[in-house]
């Protein structure tokens, strides 16, 4: 594989000014940080059905999407960009919510499973393998017992608001160590 090849940064969400806010959408808040990084202003990428932001980070080309369907349609966009632009899947990061990671914790990860999150699913899904990287920000569980879907969809809690900028400044940060320093430095690193 060429230096040429680009890594594809996917931050998962769902569309719309309604759920711009809410938990699950913390992956795109990490690909909105990285397009400011990189200098890029995001555009529609048509085939893959993304608004997508093309630049360099850490002296990598990268392509930070954010898919434009819902979260459990969005392995249909991964597909076509890794597909377009032709990725192999060990240079896919996917960032998404994890309900069972501590809010303001993060764990980077190769591989594994979709632990019931519908947008890994669909991924996995979709390009028919787990062998990928993960950036998984931890939200926490809902207090009591609200029902998770519900939780995922609701905006961050007030205390949670102030802190959330330099969670997704240190999701951005695993995100350059991945690619700059690899998996091993990474995880000793971010995963608290």
């Amino acid at each position: 594989m060429s230096d040429h090849t680009p890594w594809l940064i996917v931050g998962l969400g769902n569309p719309g000014p309604e759920y711009a806010s809410s938990r699950h959408n913390v992956g795109a808040m990490v690909a909105a940080e990285l397009g400011v990084r990189i200098g890029a202003r995001f555009g529609v990428h048509k085939r893959g059905r993304a608004d997508i932001a093309e630049g360099r980070l850490v002296e990598q080309r990268v392509v930070v999407a954010v898919p434009r369907s819902y979260m459990n349609e969005s392995g249909g966009s991964v597909k076509a960009l890794l597909d377009f632009y032709k990725i192999p899947f060990d240079r896919l990061i996917v960032v998404h919510d994890e309900l069972d990671i501590d809010f303001s914790t993060l764990r980077v990860k190769f591989g594994g499973g979709d632990n019931g999150h519908n947008g890994l699913r669909s991924v996995r899904s979709a390009i028919g393998s787990g062998d990928f990287f993960r950036v998984r920000v931890g939200i926490g569980r809902p207090p009591g017992r609200q029902d998770p879907a519900a939780f995922v969809l609701k905006p961050f809690a007030a205390v949670e608001r102030k802190e959330l900028p330099t969670l997704v400044g240190s999701a951005a940060d695993s995100i350059e160590s991945l690619i700059s320093d690899g998996l091993d430095d990474t995880q000793s690193r971010f995963n608290s």
